[in-house]
């Protein structure tokens, strides 16, 4: 059975609330990555900070703080102990090349013995109490482990009897409560999640495209995890914002019943895309027959959705085709990690498993809101609201998929 028109309304009133509620980062964690490198007494660490996250420290948060301003706040806020004691920093700290959208940061480190040294890092965490950093540590023996440094494990020991690697050891809570975190802290996943309830018209539509999503993502969170396929990275963060405009723009056409000039404008921004690519423009970072195959896909996508009576079987088909895509960015932060290669299976159940309760966290939440919505009797003419929350989805998915896909210095 149809849902009610209030209903509906409620559902895009708390897609809007939800979305306005967000941070605007992208999908990834707020985090950070050290290097440490134990030589004896000597501790040396390369700490990277993506550009997002250094942008908390100027005042607007849109601007990047100068190199000294940063190298600054992480000498206060990184040291090293041994026997307790703190060890003394050897030089100033010094600024070291990196890739485009980071900046690297070296500091070295001399204690008075090499007995029980232990590392430190408190950034970020007073700004962003969710925030992560991997840290990966070599020991004097060459030993190599990674460790998930955050707010409740700000030290890591690795010369005492309490050393040991975080993700050797973490139990399957830990690894739930990753994916967990992925969701609740991933604005592009949720819009995405937000998107399909959105368009579902009955709860059987609803519990459909969920399916086809969750097979999808945890079919390539597999993949990429366990070295199967790992496609570029940029390519896929592009790809998730395109499929959050997709979303969007199914909703527009649905509810005007025009799909033509919808699917035409996103496909053709597409081939414009490709076009330039093809003609040399390198700011265009997406290669070209990437670009022409997405192009054509959304507006045959569109043009079919906008012109079928039921959608619904389509649409699992689909979201599971978008699944896939968003199982590549699921797996990125786990990427940037050694992973415990004994323990990929574990570690790949629990993070799915968070994964899958946080998005229904987010669907019960969006209902439940919509239905309090509802019994207040707030309601406005459904194509109305739905043509406002669809184009907003729009706009935040093209904007993400442009700032991903160009190079714009």
């Amino acid at each position: 059975m149809s849902l009610p028109r209030r209903f509906a309304f409620a559902l895009g009133l708390a897609l809007a609330a939800s979305l306005a509620a967000i941070p605007t980062h992208a999908h990834t964690l707020s985090e950070s990555f050290s290097a440490w490198q134990i030589n004896g007494n000597s501790v040396r660490v390369e700490f990277s900070v993506p550009d997002r996250e250094a942008k908390r420290l100027s005042e607007s948060g849109r601007d990047l703080p100068s190199s000294d301003r940063l190298a600054s706040y992480l000498a206060d806020h990184l040291s090293v102990s041994a026997r307790a004691q703190p060890c003394a920093r050897a030089a100033a700290p010094q600024m070291l090349s990196s890739v485009s959208g980071f900046s690297r940061f070296e500091f070295e480190y001399v204690c008075a013995g090499t007995a029980d040294i232990k590392l430190h890092s408190s950034a970020f965490y007073a700004l962003v109490p969710t925030h992560t950093d991997f840290a990966r540590i070599q020991g004097t023996n060459g030993d190599v482990f990674e460790q998930l440094m955050t707010r409740d494990d700000q030290y890591v020991d690795v010369s005492g009897s309490g050393s040991q690697s975080t993700l050797q050891n973490a139990g399957l809570a830990r690894f739930i409560a990753m994916g967990i975190m992925h969701i609740f802290t991933g604005v592009d996943h949720m819009s995405f999640l937000l998107g399909l309830v959105l368009i579902s018209r009955r709860l059987r539509d609803l519990i459909f495209v969920v399916t086809g999503f969750t097979i999808g993502h945890s079919l390539t969170l597999g993949l990429a995890v366990t070295g199967i396929l790992r496609p570029n990275a940029q390519y896929i963060d592009a790809l998730v914002a395109l499929t959050i405009a997709l979303i969007g723009a199914e909703n527009i056409g649905d509810s005007t019943h025009k799909p033509q000039p919808v699917a035409l404008g996103l496909g053709g921004l597409l081939i414009v895309f490709a076009v330039a690519r093809a003609l040399g423009l390198s700011a265009v970072v997406l290669p070209t027959l990437l670009l022409i195959g997405g192009g054509v896909f959304a507006t045959c996508y569109l043009m079919a959705t906008g012109q079928m009576r039921d959608a619904g079987r389509l649409r699992v088909v689909i979201t599971t085709v978008f699944g896939l895509i968003h199982g590549f960015g699921f797996a990125a932060n786990l990427l940037e990690m050694d992973l415990p290669r004994n323990r990929i299976a574990e570690l790949l159940f629990g993070f799915n498993f968070g994964v899958e309760i946080g998005q229904v966290t987010v669907v019960l939440a969006a209902l439940l809101v919509a239905h309090l919505l509802v019994r207040v009797r707030l309601a406005i003419p459904r194509p109305l609201f739905t043509d406002i929350a669809a184009a907003f989805l729009v706009g935040e998915g093209l904007f993400w998929f442009v700032t991903r896909s160009v190079a714009f210095s």
